[in-house]
C-alpha cells in the first residue's frame, strides 16, 4: 500500500497534467455515474411507488361497495374476510376501518422504524339519501422498495466504477505519449527561452508529418516559432515606439497649452506642467478629481458641474466640444480659458479616456471686449457712436409703432468747434467734447440716448414724447447749460451749440430720413445765429440739397477749372510803393455764378477738398508771380492763405516745396498766411513744420491778428517775419478811439518783436495817413485796389497812379 502510495506521489510530481486530468476523469466520470446511477434509481423508485399507489387506486375501487354492503348489513364475518383479502396483498401491512359513529375495526401491525405511506376513502351506502358508513385507511410499507433500491445501488456503483478506472489508465496512457511529453518540452523550451536564445526556434521529438503539422502541437510550436520571430520586430519596434513616446510625452509635457488627461469616469489622471502654471493647482493634489471640483469651493460651483455634464453629453453625441469657459485659478482669480475636450479612442474604437486642451485667452478676450466698445461707443467721451445710436434709433422706433408714441430726434453740432481745435489745440477741443457730452447727458431721463456722431456732432434720441413741445424743452435745457463757460488751458471760453430736432412720425417714419431732416434742421439752427434749436419744415431740405450739390459740384470744380484766383496789391504805407501781392481764392461755377470764400472754404474744410485746391491756389500763385517779374522787370511777393487743415497735412511741405521748385519761384518772395488760430496750438509738428518752411526761405505771417485768443506768448517762439491787423480793427479806427489804440499797440508790440505790420482793409486815404503816423509798414485794402483777376490785375500793375513800382526798395 505505501510502494503504491509513493508512485502516486511521483506521478503527480512529474506529470502533473497527467494527474489532474486523471483525477478530473475520475472525477467527472464519478460524478457522471453517480447523477446516471441516481437518475435509474430514482426512477425504478418511483415506479415502485406508482406501483403501490395503483394498487390503493384498485382496493378503493375493487373493495369500496363490497365494503359498504357488509358494513350496511353489519356482517361482521363477511367483512373481517374482506379486510384479511386485502391485508393479504403485496406491501399492505395495516387496515385501519372506521365505523361511524364511533367505533373501528384494525387489522395488521406497522413495522417499527419503516416507511410507509397511506391511502384513505370513505364508505357510503347509497339509498334514497348517501350516508357516510365510515372510513378505510390503508398503510403500506415501502421496506422492499428500500432493499431493493439499495441492491441496485451497490451493484450500479460497483460496475460504473471498474469501467472508468479502466478506461481512465487507458486514456491517460494515450494522454502522456501524444501530449504531456510535448507539453514538456515546449514548457522546458519556454524556461530556457530569453533575448540570448531568440535565434533557436523550438522542435519536437515526433515525426515531422502534415498531420502532426496540423494538429494542436503542431500549431502551438508554429505559433511559438512565429512570436518568437514576431518578438525580434516587436523589440526593434517597441525601440522606436519608445523613442516616440518620450518624443510626445516631452511634446505634452511642455505644450504652450495646458493638457488634462481623464479615464472613462472623468477622473484626472495626468496634468501637465502648464496646467499647474496656468491654474495654480499641482498635479498631485488633482489626481482622481473630476475637471468641476476644482471649483467646488466657489460660489458657482453648480453652474461649472452643469457645464461639464453639457460638455460630457456632447463629447457622447458629437465627439468632441471646444468653447471659451470664465475658469477660476486655486487663488480664486477668474481667467478666460479655451477648452477643446475629445475622446481618447483604442484601437477597436472603445473610449479609454478624454484629453482636455486649455489655453488662456484672457488677454484676447479683453483684446475682443475692447474692440467691441471701440465698435460700439465713442473712445473720447464714451457715449454711443454712430453704429449702437443707430440701432438705438431704429428700436425706438419700433416700440412707438407699437404704443402708438413719438419719438424725437436732436442733431447737435458745437458752434465754433474748428476755431477752437485751431487756436487752443486738439486737447483742448478733446476735453471740450467731453465736457460737453457730460452737459448733453445732463439734461436727459434715463430711456434717452445722446450719441457721438463724429467731430462735433451729436445725436440725441427721445422716445416716448408726449408731444413734439416736449422735445423743445430739452433743446433749451441743453442750450442753457451751454450758457456756463468751459475752461480751457486756465481760460474761459463760451461754446454754444445748435440744435436740429425732426419728430417721428410727423417729420419722417423712418431712421435714415429722420437723421436728414434732423442735419437739415440743424443747419437752420445755424442760420438763425446758433445758440438755437429749430423743428424741421419740408422747405429745409432745399437747403440741404444745395449744400449737397455745392459739394459735389465742388469737387469736380478743380477738374473743370473754374476755381481762379484774383490779386490784391500789398504797398508800404509811407512810399506808396508795390510791395508785394495776395492771391485770394474765387470759384466761378457756371450755374451758381461766383462763390464767395465764405461760402464754400468751410465746407472744403469740412470734407477735406481744402487739401487738393490749396495745392492748386499754391503753385498757380507761384507761377503768376514769375510771369509779373518778367512783366515788371523786378520780383514781386506773393502772399497766400493757407487753412488749417491743410497745414496739418502730412505732405504740405513738399507741396510747397514742389511748387517752387516747378514754377523756379525763389522762396524768399512766397509768404505763407497762417491764422492765428493755428498757432495757438503748441504742437510738435506746428513747430516743426514752420521751423522747415523758415529754413527754406519762407516769409511767414500772422494773419487776422486780434480775433482769436492772445498769441503774444507764441510770436517770439515761432519763425514770423509778418503780421496782418485784421480790418475788423482798421475799419473804424478813425471812428473809434479804442479801435485806433489797439491798432497803435499791436504796431508796436510788432515791431519790439521784430515783426512787420500789414494793415488790412484800407479804404479810405485818412486811415493811410493814421497808419503811416504810427510807423504800420504795409497797408492793403480797396483804397489801392479791389481783388481783380489776372488779367485785370496786370493791366492794374501798368495803369496805376496811386500805386507806384519801383526797380528796388
Amino acid at each position: 500500500m505505501a510502494k503504491l502510495s509513493t508512485r502516486l506521489q511521483r506521478f503527480r510530481t512529474g506529470s502533473p497534467l497527467s494527474f489532474r486530468l486523471l483525477a478530473w476523469i475520475l472525477l467527472f466520470s464519478s460524478v457522471f455515474t453517480l447523477i446516471a446511477s441516481a437518475i435509474q434509481i430514482y426512477s425504478d423508485y418511483r415506479k415502485d411507488l406508482s406501483l403501490i399507489d395503483r394498487r390503493m387506486q384498485v382496493v378503493e375501487s375493487g373493495y369500496s361497495s363490497s365494503l359498504s354492503r357488509s358494513l350496511w348489513a353489519l356482517d361482521q364475518k363477511l367483512l373481517q374476510t374482506q379486510m384479511e383479502g386485502i391485508l393479504s396483498l403485496p406491501d399492505i401491512v395495516h387496515l385501519r376501518l372506521r365505523i361511524e359513529p364511533d367505533s373501528e375495526l384494525v387489522l395488521g401491525d406497522i413495522p417499527r422504524n419503516s416507511q410507509t405511506k397511506t391511502h384513505s376513502f370513505n364508505l357510503y351506502h347509497e339509498g334514497d339519501e348517501s350516508v357516510k358508513l365510515g372510513e378505510l385507511t390503508i398503510t403500506a410499507s415501502l421496506d422492499r422498495v428500500y432493499r431493493e433500491m439499495k441492491h441496485k445501488v451497490g451493484v450500479i456503483l460497483a460496475t460504473q466504477f471498474l469501467k472508468t478506472f479502466f478506461v481512465s489508465i487507458l486514456i491517460l496512457w494515450i494522454f502522456r505519449f501524444l501530449v504531456t511529453r510535448h507539453l514538456s518540452a515546449m514548457a522546458d523550451y519556454a524556461r530556457d527561452f530569453s533575448l540570448e536564445t531568440l535565434g533557436l526556434p523550438l522542435s519536437l521529438d515526433r515525426p515531422d508529418t502534415p498531420v502532426n503539422r496540423r494538429d494542436e502541437l503542431g500549431q502551438v510550436t508554429d505559433a511559438i516559432n512565429q512570436m518568437r520571430e514576431r518578438l525580434n520586430a516587436d523589440l526593434a519596434r517597441q525601440e522606436r515606439d519608445a523613442a516616440e513616446i518620450r518624443k510626445f510625452s516631452k511634446a505634452i509635457e511642455q505644450s504652450p497649452s495646458s493638457v488634462l488627461i481623464c479615464d472613462r469616469q472623468w477622473q484626472i489622471e495626468f496634468a501637465n506642467q502648464k496646467f499647474s502654471q496656468l491654474t495654480g493647482f499641482d498635479r498631485e493634489s488633482i489626481i482622481g478629481k473630476h475637471p468641476a471640483e476644482l471649483n467646488e469651493k466657489n460660489v458657482d460651483s453648480r453652474e461649472s458641474r452643469n457645464l461639464w455634464q453639457s460638455i460630457r453629453l456632447q463629447v457622447q453625441r458629437v465627439g468632441v466640444w471646444q468653447g471659451e469657459v470664465n475658469s477660476v485659478r486655486k487663488s480664486g482669480e477668474r481667467f478666460w480659458e479655451q477648452l477643446i475636450v475629445t475622446p481618447i479612442k483604442d484601437n477597436s474604437g472603445e473610449i479609454t479616456g478624454y484629453l482636455i486642451l486649455g489655453e488662456d485667452i484672457s488677454i484676447r478676450k479683453r483684446y475682443e471686449q475692447q474692440l467691441l466698445r471701440q465698435a460700439n461707443y465713442d473712445i473720447l467721451t464714451g457715449l454711443p457712436n454712430r453704429m449702437l445710436a443707430l440701432d438705438r434709433l431704429k428700436l425706438a422706433l419700433a416700440q412707438a409703432r407699437r404704443e402708438n408714441t413719438l419719438v424725437g430726434v436732436m442733431f447737435l453740432d458745437l458752434d465754433n468747434f474748428k476755431h477752437i481745435n485751431d487756436t487752443l489745440g486738439h486737447d483742448a477741443g478733446d476735453n471740450l467734447l467731453i465736457e460737453a457730452a457730460r452737459r448733453i447727458s445732463s439734461c436727459l431721463r434715463g430711456t434717452s440716448t445722446v450719441a457721438r456722431l463724429g467731430g462735433d456732432e451729436f445725436l440725441v434720441i427721445l422716445p416716448g414724447l408726449p408731444g413734439a413741445e416736449a422735445s423743445s424743452q430739452v433743446a433749451e435745457r441743453i442750450l442753457k447749460t451751454f450758457s456756463t463757460p468751459y475752461i480751457l488751458n486756465g481760460q474761459e471760453v463760451f461754446v454754444t451749440t445748435s440744435i436740429g430736432i425732426a419728430i417721428f412720425p410727423t417729420d419722417s417714419d423712418n431712421s435714415g430720413t429722420l437723421l436728414q431732416h434732423a442735419d437739415a434742421a440743424m443747419y437752420q439752427a445755424k442760420h438763425k445765429g446758433k445758440s438755437a434749436f429749430a423743428h424741421f419744415a419740408p422747405e429745409m431740405t432745399e437747403v440741404s440739397h444745395e449744400r449737397l450739390q455745392m459739394e459735389s459740384r465742388m469737387r469736380r470744380a478743380l477738374e473743370l477749372q473754374e476755381f481762379e484766383l484774383y490779386y490784391q496789391p500789398i504797398v508800404r504805407t509811407d512810399t506808396g510803393n508795390l510791395h508785394g501781392v495776395e492771391a485770394l481764392l474765387r470759384w466761378n461755377n457756371p450755374t451758381m455764378g461766383m462763390v464767395m470764400p465764405d461760402r464754400f472754404i468751410p465746407l472744403a474744410e469740412e470734407t477735406g477738398l481744402i487739401i487738393p485746391i490749396g495745392e492748386w491756389v499754391i503753385e498757380e500763385a507761384c507761377r503768376a508771380a514769375v510771369s509779373w517779374r518778367d512783366m515788371a522787370g523786378r520780383d514781386i511777393g506773393i502772399s497766400v492763405n493757407v487753412s488749417p487743415r491743410q497745414f496739418r497735412d502730412p505732405g504740405f511741405t513738399n507741396v510747397v516745396m514742389n511748387a517752387l521748385k516747378r514754377t523756379g519761384l525763389s522762396p524768399q518772395l512766397l509768404e505763407l498766411e497762417i491764422t492765428e488760430r493755428l498757432i495757438l496750438d503748441n504742437s510738435i509738428e506746428t513747430a516743426e513744420i514752420l521751423r522747415q518752411l523758415d529754413h527754406a526761405g519762407i516769409k511767414l505771417s500772422v494773419d487776422d491778428f486780434g480775433t482769436g485768443y492772445s498769441a503774444l506768448s507764441y510770436l517770439k517762439s515761432y519763425p514770423f517775419d509778418t503780421l496782418k491787423i485784421d480790418k475788423s480793427f482798421v475799419q473804424d479806427l478813425m471812428k473809434n478811439p479804442e479801435d485806433a489804440s489797439l491798432v497803435r499797440a499791436i504796431i508796436n508790440m510788432a515791431h519790439s518783436l521784430g515783426l512787420s505790420v500789414i494793415a488790412e482793409g484800407v479804404e479810405e486815404e485818412a486811415q493811410t495817413h493814421f497808419l503811416k503816423h504810427e510807423g504800420c509798414d504795409f497797408s492793403q485794402g480797396y483804397f489801392y485796389s479791389r481783388p481783380q483777376p489776372e488779367a485785370d490785375f496786370e493791366r492794374w500793375l501798368k495803369t496805376n497812379h496811386r500805386v507806384r513800382i519801383q526797380e528796388s526798395e
